[in-house]
């Protein structure tokens, strides 16, 4: 098995694309990228934490390659405004890629460069080391879409982003 670990605004919504994707084994909404131990959501939402929402991604690298997962990353959120993601502001909500190696941080910089004309903008996603631990999430964010599909965020923010997954991947559906 083989870990990456992703911040693309809201933890839902990018929790409930990778939940569905062929290959991966896991994915556990977290808390990446502080100073200070034991984060909770009230702590990550004031914005000075340093925490950003991520999900903590198993996958099986014979089904899937981390550049594969990277792709669907790059077209599931907006990697070109920073701290932000639709409605979502702050740096809790910032666009992040943490790698476990040098060879996972070039794998990253070549999917940057990659998607890089797909935007007029900047891709501003940063790229750093994987932190010494990710912190799990709550309990009741994990598994959010899946048990709320019906709530109007769900249906508003996380559908889309979903549709556009299963519409731009359809070989990659799990």
């Amino acid at each position: 098995m083989a870990r990456v670990v992703l911040g693309g605004g809201c933890f839902w919504c990018t929790e409930a694309v990778f939940l569905n994707v062929k290959g991966v084994s896991s994915v556990v909404s977290g808390y990446a990228g502080g100073n200070r131990p034991n984060p909770n959501y009230e702590m990550i939402c004031t914005g000075v934490s340093g925490y950003a929402e991520v999900v903590d991604i198993n996958y099986d690298s014979d089904l899937i390659t981390l550049s594969q997962l990277l792709d669907i990353f790059f077209v599931i959120h907006n990697p070109t405004t920073l701290n932000s993601q639709g409605a979502d502001s702050g740096t809790q909500y910032r666009s992040v890629i943490y790698y476990a190696s040098e060879l996972e941080k070039e794998c990253i910089l070549n999917a940057i460069k990659r998607h890089q004309s797909d935007y007029s903008d900047k891709i501003v996603t940063e790229v750093s080391p994987l932190p010494e631990v990710v912190y799990p999430a709550e309990a009741y964010h994990q598994n959010y879409y899946a048990l709320n599909s019906s709530q109007g965020y769900c249906q508003v923010v996380i559908a889309p982003k979903l549709q556009k997954f299963m519409m731009s991947f359809p070989e990659k559906l799990g």
